[in-house]
């Protein structure tokens, strides 16, 4: 039975889930209807960030352009450009042993594409979700829906894994952003430019 987390809810991941070593991450979202010309493009993506809550380099920004992380700790299994359908939209897989030691957390965040430009934010997006899965069993552990309301975001950061100690955790974030990626890039120190 998987945790079902709200806003700003930690929870013990490993701890809870003894023998836990591949997770696959997915976010899933609808958009509401609305009159604009342009068909909606949400893209998730994490970011690999040390103690300082930022990335080394722009190897450790994993997205549909990067999906694989150097150590192959972390893969980006692809970009959906419609959204349609149930289930997860995107999926992101982590090894958690091989995470490297100086990764200390994975954000987990999900950007509308051009957004500016299409007149679209995240007020037109709804039953937007994370949620993790033990991979080796396919049963899902933790589960955040996010039930706030946005308006003119259009970045979210959705929820954090971190290492706490020999141990992982989870964060259920939901804090929108306005921006869209070059503010998300620039929270976590990569240039988006």
């Amino acid at each position: 039975m998987a945790v079902s987390l709200k806003k700003g809810q930690k929870v013990d991941l490993t701890k809870t889930n003894p023998g836990l070593k591949k997770v696959l991450v997915g976010l899933g979202w609808d958009t509401q209807k609305y009159d604009g010309a342009h068909a909606f493009d949400l893209d998730a993506a994490a970011f690999l960030v040390g103690s300082d809550g930022k990335a080394k380099s722009d190897s450790d920004f994993i997205f549909y352009n990067n999906q694989e992380h150097a150590s192959k700790s972390v893969v980006h299994l692809g970009d959906n450009l419609t959204g349609e359908g149930a289930g997860d939209d995107e999926q992101v897989k982590i090894e958690l042993g091989k995470v490297p030691t100086e990764i200390e957390s994975i954000a987990f965040t999900v950007t509308i594409h051009d957004a500016a430009e299409r007149s679209q934010n995240f007020g037109q997006v709804s039953n937007a979700f994370i949620r993790i899965v033990n991979e080796e069993t396919n049963e899902e552990v933790i589960r955040y829906d996010l039930s706030e309301d946005f308006s003119v975001e259009t970045a979210i950061v959705v929820g954090i894994l971190y290492r706490h100690g020999s141990e992982w955790k989870f964060n259920a974030v939901g804090s929108g952003f306005e921006g869209g990626l070059a503010a998300l890039c620039k929270n976590f120190g990569i240039d988006a430019g």
